[in-house]
């Protein structure tokens, strides 16, 4: 898949732990956002809509990691690559890249999602469902 998100983010105090340095689960929700947000750059709407549009729930998580290089600290202006790796039936892979300083790597993270959907007769029930083809349309041979 090509297509790929740079997320730019500068770094708050609210993100940072008594050591002045991000405290890592921050990281995981700035991932998550530039996940949503390659998601809504390809399909052109947003993750409400999306909901709507292609009767399903949502994409969670099922398999994270991330391996930290570098930290990062309060006032830091950083960028966050996104882009999705596979696409199997109903999951997908994203790699994030965080930069730092223009093209310093200071993390990388992995997840792995699944396209879900309610069913029907029991709505609090959630299963893994196909994704539809014009969403991993929408992640190919785009720039």
């Amino acid at each position: 898949m090509s297509l790929l998100l740079r997320h730019p983010i500068r770094i708050e105090w609210g993100d940072c732990d008594a050591a002045g340095i991000v405290f890592y689960p921050r990281f995981f929700a700035m991932f998550d956002a530039a996940t949503h947000a390659l998601f809504e750059r390809a399909l052109g709407m947003k993750h409400k809509l999306m909901q709507t549009y292609f009767d399903m729930a949502g994409v969670p998580m099922v398999d994270t990691r991330a391996k930290f290089y570098i930290p990062s600290s309060y006032g830091d202006d950083i960028v966050i690559e996104t882009r999705i790796e596979r696409f199997g039936r109903s999951s997908f892979d994203v790699h994030h890249r965080l930069l730092r300083e223009g093209d310093v790597l200071g993390a990388e993270c992995w997840e792995t999602r699944v396209w879900i959907a309610r069913d029907k007769t029991d709505p609090g029930r959630i299963f893994g469902a196909a994704i539809p083809a014009e969403v991993v349309a929408a992640f190919q041979g785009v720039g």
